[in-house]
């Protein structure tokens, strides 16, 4: 029998694995849907062109503002907190930073936040928001990780708890912050009445390096048109930067330096106010446009910041300001015009604001509910991301004990249903010239092969792979070579013509012990041959679990290892690297008890055969020595 070839199979076996996995996100590849756990999404245009608001400066990375309410938003599909938004890239892939400033799902309103990279002027840019997930625990982004390298500072002004918390990663959270006014500009706002400070210690807040880029914006709504009210100010000795309105004029002073004016805002309305220094110069921006400029580089500046009043001495001529502030920002770069002409559109109420970013309908996701088999499938292939090279290397070599095992077993397994089915068809012909071995005694060698004409060439074929044919003919060439020489010759007068005729004669006790002797060596060649190679199952089912334990120990260590050096200890350091190791160990054991199992089974089975064989040679001796006596 031929067995199929190793190469073809171990292709086979490859090509199946892959299908496999690739059915853990078939559905969600052919939708080309981010994950089937997020049933909705919806898609979100952002048009800097002249279709939405053409903004022709660059941008650059920025965080953007997703305003959600009723009309665009089903909060009955989302969680309660919104933890389960999802914000990706056109992609589909690529998830982005986001956090939510506000949700209230009593007036179904929510502000959001989601950072978009590299933001393209005059083009259209397209996120897609995924929510949905109401079953599965899922944690929304901490908001630190929503602003760039280059934030600074961002005060949202919303939380209740403490209004003056830091939104960005430096965590400059204000003092003598009152508490938030509800129904400002996005979200909550400050409501100061220029009576005290509120200050921004340093640190955490970085200093103002002399002549370093730096931009400051915040939105104003003045309740009242008063003469040099400060907004922001840092002074440190002579130096200082202040951030004010001048009777309704924006400006900016530096170092007693003060920008040019223009035509002033109105009182009880929302403004966007920036200040960007860059290159020996400060431009101040009035809702998203080129307002005034300074020619004055920044100074050193190491103090406290302090919002809606100058405490300083020298600042007798400042008063503090009376409105409401919202979204005071502060980056250590010189954002571009682009940028600051984004923000003010963006963060705005304007008509222009729907249009720059324009939040498309529901889309429902028509993917089936997974079953718990390919839960599992995809919970693996996550687990398998995080797995080292140590351990791609075991699973490698617990895939090609595997190939071996299943390519040997399939073999075997074939080669004992050959056995069984040709065994069969020669014990049907046994049971009838057993009774009498003298049809088989004969000088003709075919009459031997085929049972004394009993058999076909067909039937003759298939029972040359029965290793009970083999012992039966082993047997009779035995009993051929010692009948040779004992055979008795008579002469029968009455026939015409003197004929020759075989008659039998005995054989000895030692003849008939040497006749078995020989058959029991038969059987122990046809023994060997059907164990052949099983000892590759042996060694799956032994060496399996040990390369699987050695993957995972290695996993462990370099776990361990990679921790120690960065100092993070924490459940979300730990788990994945964890994981990934303890699939070596999977994969080590799935080559095992599937080895186990076969190998118990194809024990059984040969063992049916040496049965088999070991009750022919005790029959066919018996009948020999019946019919062959002494």
């Amino acid at each position: 029998m031929r067995l199929p070839k190793p190469r073809f199979l171990s292709v086979l076996f490859l090509a199946l694995s892959a299908q496999l996995l690739g059915v853990v996100s078939s559905h969600a590849e052919e939708k080309n849907w981010w994950n089937p756990a997020w049933t909705i999404r919806k898609k979100i245009d952002i048009d800097t062109t002249g279709k939405g608001v053409a903004i022709a400066e660059p941008i650059g990375t920025t965080a953007v503002l997703v305003r959600l309410h009723e009309g665009v938003f089903s909060f009955m599909s989302s969680k309660e907190d919104g933890s389960d938004l999802r914000f990706t890239a056109d992609d589909h892939k690529t998830v982005l930073k986001h956090h939510v400033e506000k949700w209230d799902s009593l007036l179904n309103e929510a502000y959001v936040w989601v950072q978009v990279p590299d933001l393209k002027p005059a083009a259209a840019t397209t996120i897609w928001l995924y929510y949905g997930n109401t079953t599965e625990a899922v944690t929304a982004d901490p908001s630190k990780e929503t602003y760039d390298e280059n934030t600074a500072l961002v005060y949202h002004f919303a939380d209740a708890s403490k209004a003056g918390t830091d939104s960005s990663a430096t965590g400059a959270n204000a003092e003598g912050t009152p508490p938030p006014a509800a129904g400002s500009l996005i979200g909550g706002g400050l409501r100061v009445f220029g009576q005290a400070p509120i200050k921004v210690a340093s640190p955490p807040l970085p200093e103002w390096v002399p002549g370093a880029p730096l931009t400051v914006s915040v939105w104003v709504k003045p309740s009242a048109l008063q003469p040099n009210a400060v907004i922001l100010s840092r002074r440190d000795g002579a130096n200082a930067f202040i951030l004010g309105l001048d009777n309704g004029v924006p400006f900016v002073e530096v170092n007693k330096q003060r920008s040019s004016a223009g035509a002033p805002v109105a009182a009880g309305g929302w403004h966007h106010i920036a200040a960007v220094a860059d290159a020996g110069a400060v431009t101040v921006y009035l809702d998203g446009k080129s307002y005034g400029a300074v020619t004055a580089a920044m100074p050193s500046l190491k103090t406290p910041v302090e919002i809606d009043k100058d405490s300083s001495p020298a600042a007798a001529s400042l008063t503090g300001f009376t409105g409401e502030l919202d979204e005071l920002q502060i980056a250590k770069t010189a954002r571009p015009a682009g940028f600051i002409h984004f923000a003010a559109i963006n963060q705005g109420t304007t008509a222009d604001a729907a249009k720059l970013a324009v939040v498309g309908s529901d889309e429902a996701s028509d993917h089936e509910e997974e079953g718990e088999i390919m839960k599992h499938l995809t919970l693996i292939t996550d687990i398998s991301k995080d797995l080292t090279f140590d351990g791609w290397v075991v699973i490698f070599l617990c895939t090609v004990l595997a190939v071996v095992g299943w390519v040997i077993a399939v073999g075997k397994v074939m080669y004992l249903n050959t056995i069984e089915k040709a065994s069969k068809e020669f014990l049907k012909r046994w049971e009838k010239i057993s009774s009498d071995l003298t049809a088989i005694d004969t000088e003709d060698a075919e009459s031997v092969k085929t049972l004394g004409g009993t058999v076909s060439n067909k039937v003759q074929k298939l029972m040359r792979k029965s290793p009970l044919y083999q012992l039966y003919h082993l047997g009779s060439d035995e009993i051929q070579s010692r009948m040779k020489a004992i055979r008795k010759v008579s002469f029968n007068p009455k026939e015409e013509a003197e004929e020759k005729k075989v008659i039998p004669g005995g054989l000895s006790g030692r003849s008939i012990q040497a006749i078995k002797a020989a058959l029991h060596g038969g059987m122990v060649r046809e023994v060997q041959k059907l164990n052949g190679k099983l000892v590759f199952l042996t060694i799956g089912i032994a060496g399996g679990p040990y390369l699987g334990l050695l993957g995972t120990v290695i996993g462990v260590m370099i776990t361990f290892a990679v921790i120690a050096k960065s100092g993070e200890v924490e459940v979300n350091s730990i788990a994945p690297g964890i994981a990934g190791a303890l699939l070596a160990t999977v994969a080590g054991l799935a080559v095992a008890i599937p080895a186990l199992f076969i190998y118990s089974y194809l024990s059984s089975r040969i063992k049916d055969v040496v049965t088999n064989m070991e009750t022919f040679i005790d029959e066919f001796i018996a009948k020999m020595a019946e019919l062959y006596k002494e």
